[in-house]
Order: C-alpha cells, then sequence, then structure tokens
C-alpha cells in the first residue's frame, strides 16, 4: 500500500458524500512492464470522469472513463483485463506489450473508507477482504507483513499507516526535498528553532514542529513507516535530534554532512552514550553517491535513497549503506 492511496481513497469518500457516483479500480495484477503495482487504486467520479490516482500511466485511465460514461458503475465488483492481445496493448500503449489486470467496482458507501484511515492515521494495519461475487466485503485486523493478493474469488487488501518524514532544520535542502517527498506520498514534518530559519517558505501542507529538535522527534513519534534526517549541518541541532531519532523505530535516520563530518558526528553520539549497534543505524554521509552538489541535486540523492531503502525493506533484505553526497565541513 503507498501513502497515496490514503489519498485516494479519502477523495473517493468525499465525492460520494456530495452526492456523486464513484467508481474505484484496483490494480489485481500485472503481467510485462507496469507504471503501477498490484493493489494500486484510482477513483473515478462518473458525472464528469474526474481521476484520483492511477492504476497506469493514464491510457488505461481514460478506457475506464469512456466505460463509465457507457454503462454506468458495476453492480457487482468486475475483473477487466487490459492489453489481452497486442493490438490492444499498442492501442492502449501499454509498455512493453504488458497485460494489466484491473478490478471496478462502485463505492456506494464509504464508512469502510473511513475506519479505514482512521485506523492507518492511528498508526495500525487493516485488511479489506472482498467476495467478488457478491460484493460483501469486512475489515479485519492486519500487520506490516500482510501482503496484497487479488488472483481468486477474494481481494485481499492491506493498508497501513502513512509514510512520514521530518526535516531538522528548515535549510535550502529541505525547502527542495519536501515537495518531492509530499509527491512519494510522505507526509512532511520540519524543525528549526533558530530565527534566522523559522520563517523559511515551506511547500504547502509542510508541518512546522516547535521546540528543541529532540522535542520535535519525541513529538513526531516515529514509527516504521517514518524516516529522520538531519540537515542544520548544526551539532547543536543534528545530534540532539539524532540521539532521539536513533532510539526510535524509524526506519530510515540520515544526517547531512561530508565524511569528516560524519565520523565526528558518530564520535560525538558514541562519547553521549548512544550504543554502537543504534549509530550503525545512522546513513551519514546521506544520500545515494550521484556526485551531487546543488541543493536540488542533493534532494534528490537523499530521496533516492529512501527509495532503494524501503524496496529493500519490502523484499525483506538489509538496508543499504548510505553513499553521499560530499559537502564541506
Amino acid at each position: 500500500m503507498q501513502s497515496l492511496d490514503l489519498d485516494v481513497l479519502a477523495s473517493a469518500a468525499g465525492w460520494r458524500r456530495s452526492g456523486e457516483a464513484v467508481a474505484l479500480a484496483t490494480v489485481l495484477a500485472t503481467y510485462g512492464s507496469a507504471p503501477r503495482p498490484p493493489g494500486a487504486i484510482a477513483a473515478i467520479r462518473v458525472c464528469d470522469g474526474a481521476i484520483a490516482g492511477s492504476v497506469s500511466g493514464g491510457c488505461v485511465e481514460e478506457e475506464l472513463v469512456a466505460r463509465l460514461a457507457r454503462t454506468g458503475p458495476p453492480a457487482l465488483p468486475q475483473r477487466i483485463v487490459f492489453g489481452a492481445t497486442r493490438e490492444e496493448a499498442v492501442r492502449l500503449q501499454l509498455p512493453c506489450g504488458g497485460t494489466l489486470h484491473l478490478l471496478l467496482e462502485t463505492l456506494t458507501d464509504p464508512a469502510w473508507i473511513d475506519a479505514v484511515l482512521a485506523t492507518t492515521t492511528a498508526g495500525g494495519h487493516v485488511l479489506r477482504e472482498l467476495k467478488l461475487a457478491s460484493g460483501a466485503q469486512r475489515l479485519v485486523p492486519a500487520d506490516a507483513t500482510t501482503a496484497f493478493s487479488g488472483d481468486g474469488p477474494l481481494l485481499r487488501q492491506p493498508f497501513g499507516p502513512r509514510w512520514r518524514l521530518l526535516l531538522i532544520g528548515a535549510t535550502d535542502v529541505a525547502a527542495l526535498l519536501a515537495p518531492m517527498a509530499q509527491a512519494l506520498g510522505y507526509a512532511v514534518a520540519v524543525c528549526d528553532p533558530r530565527p534566522g530559519h523559522a520563517g523559511q517558505p515551506l511547500a504547502e501542507g509542510v508541518t512546522r514542529l516547535g521546540g528543541s529538535p529532540d522535542d520535535a522527534v519525541l513529538a513526531f513519534a516515529p514509527d516504521a513507516h517514518s524516516a529522520i534526517l538531519t540537515l542544520a549541518h548544526d551539532p547543536r541541532l543534528d545530534d540532539l535530534a539524532l540521539m532521539e531519532a536513533l532510539a526510535s523505530p524509524a526506519f530510515y535516520v540520515g544526517a547531512l554532512g561530508s565524511q569528516r563530518t560524519s565520523q565526528a558526528r558518530r564520535a560525538r553520539l558514541a562519547e553521549v552514550g548512544v550504543e554502537a549497534a543504534a549509530i550503525e543505524r545512522l546513513h551519514a554521509p546521506v544520500g545515494l553517491a550521484i556526485g551531487s552538489r546543488t541543493p536540488a541535486e542533493i534532494a534528490v540523492s537523499i530521496l533516492a535513497e529512501l527509495v532503494a531503502v524501503r524496496a529493500r525493506l519490502g523484499q525483506g533484505g538489509a538496508q543499504p549503506q548510505a553513499a553521499a553526497p560530499e559537502l564541506a565541513a
């Protein structure tokens, strides 16, 4: 489940409450190349074809809008296959001749969406089970290991907490990184108590946390869907945040700086009693080594590593070691 899918569900529920007919499309399976994975969701407002989310690069969504305009939303969940023939794959511009299996259903009562959003906002996991033959559904408890399944008579659709990102330091890197992270589905918060940085313009929707960085980490309440980055390049701020962050369940903790700065930072953390195993979790220098120098390039390298770490964790593997943009000490 991607955090962006929760936004799709919220949009769908809002449309339905406004009295609009709404259809949900879910990717059941893909064969060949596909831009969206199984479990991805799109919502379609039938009256005008407005779309939230996606299940392809856009071509299939247009086909779904046209189908709904012709036939209306289905009475029962309906399996649809796109790209079953080479001609159709070419017409729909499916990548590499891929085949896309979708489930199209009508959103009648958005109460189940409310329950999903409430559970995930509280940090929990929930599984939606939908019987394709009858449309009967229920929500049952789940955990982070619960997998999506759409290849049988029962759709099993897990939802988990939103991915979150805390940035320590309202810097130029943070200003660029925040909207990029939001586009990847992160809810972003920033803390910087320095008077000269408190008014740094940030992207719409970014939360500002007050107080000292260590208090901000505690208020952020990191979980396994959280990442924490120190970007202030000021030990007085960064170290305080890292002491709390490395003791948290956050899946990623990183610190901006050069190799020399990072070595000194690790030594300071050890001196104040941070355990060696916790220090080993620190990605410092932060980001993938792509030769980044400018703030925008550094933001890209950081997000690239976040993507890599999340993908590795999703496959049950170890986190890749940080290898960084080099900054002056």
